[in-house]
């Protein structure tokens, strides 16, 4: 064997760190749109932590940060309807005033907490308003725009093979 090339032991020690499905990690993501407003920061929070394929991250996100390495940091520039959801006029809906809660005051940007008649909490974004109604996006904040995403990771973990 050749001095200058790794050991295969050291090869497999590398690999087995690398952010790979069914791995847990630790990162730090931040989300800039184009014109520099920073829509999303756990740089100067608590990390996100998951397992890359639970859902937590996008699976299109996910893919882009395969095989990265721990402490190794990233930027991703890309589409949120490619990396989140696809935006969709059809998610654009009038709302009655009376409809909301009398401690919100409805204003063009306000981010607003919605329960879907299942029970499930969503969000939508106050576009714009009339006398008797809002209008109200619901596609995903980031779908539609360009956006650049920093990724630091911390940690990869495999995990423990099941007894």
């Amino acid at each position: 064997m050749n001095p200058a090339e790794p050991s295969e032991t050291a090869t497999a020690a590398a690999t087995a760190t690398l952010l790979a499905p069914g791995r847990a990690v630790e990162l730090h993501l931040e989300v800039r749109f184009q014109d520099g407003f920073v829509a999303l920061s756990t740089f100067d929070a608590e990390p996100i932590a998951c397992t890359i394929g639970d859902g937590t991250l996008t699976a299109e996100l996910e893919s882009t940060l395969l095989g990265l390495a721990p402490g190794s940091e990233t930027y991703v520039v890309a589409h949120g309807s490619e990396l989140f959801s696809p935006y969709d006029d059809s998610n654009i809906h009038w709302m009655e005033r009376r409809d909301f809660p009398p401690d919100i005051v409805p204003a063009p940007g306000l981010v607003v907490a919605f329960e879907t008649p299942g029970g499930h909490e969503t969000s939508g974004i106050i576009r714009a308003l009339d006398a008797d109604r809002v209008q109200v996006d619901f596609n995903h904040p980031f779908a539609g725009r360009s956006l650049t995403i920093r990724v630091r990771v911390l940690s990869v973990v495999k995990p423990e093979p099941e007894a």
